[in-house]
């Protein structure tokens, strides 16, 4: 029996240095729960989503300053922008038979602020005397970056073309390339 009363005793000698001691008390304090705080709320900054231009787009129409319109067959075009790579191909021919043809291959990125554009090739065919400087036979341009600026305006994407006369605005399934006083060309997505 003193066994068990010792037994006992050492058991609520434990239990009162575990309720009493300082140190109880202070691991008591550590699990009543914390005084409740409001949750701190962080202001994520603002991404600039920028609508995809990834399709192929098929050349429908160009007008001209003269009100005339040319269309396929008399011009041709294809173009096709994946994740990062950009393929265009245009040709028009005029009243008498003489043809202007300009075909691009590159890699682009674009963003919110900016569309840069690295040629792997380009090659101009140019017997109508359309681009300022151009030379009679087929010219070739390899490996040269540029950039322009983007103009973001809810799904429509515009920007300048980098290598090329028009300024393109892209919105829905419609692609539109104007070049000032040139003409105005309008594309349509196929796929």
């Amino acid at each position: 029996m003193k066994a068990r009363l010792s037994v006992a005793a050492a058991m609520l000698g434990v239990m009162a240095l575990t309720v009493f001691s300082p140190f109880a008390q202070a691991q008591t304090k550590q699990t009543t729960p914390p005084e409740k705080k409001p949750a701190a709320t962080a202001t994520a900054p603002a991404m600039n989503v920028v609508p995809s231009i990834e399709g192929t787009y098929k050349f429908v129409s160009r007008k001209l300053p003269d009100g005339k319109t040319i269309s396929p067959p008399d011009a041709q075009g294809l173009q096709t922008f994946t994740k990062g790579y950009r393929n265009f191909n245009i040709m028009w021919k005029d009243s008498t038979g003489k043809h202007f043809s300009y075909s691009v291959a590159s890699t682009y990125k674009l963003t919110d602020k900016e569309y840069t554009e690295t040629l792997l090739y380009s090659a101009m065919n140019d017997e109508l005397g359309v681009m300022p400087g151009s030379k009679p036979g087929i010219q070739y341009a390899t490996g040269e970056s540029k950039s322009s600026p983007v103009k973001v305006e809810g799904l429509k994407v515009e920007f300048h073309l980098p290598f090329d006369p028009p300024n393109v605005v892209f919105e829905g399934g419609k692609l539109t390339a104007t070049l000032e006083g040139g003409f105005v060309d309008t594309w349509e997505k196929v796929r």
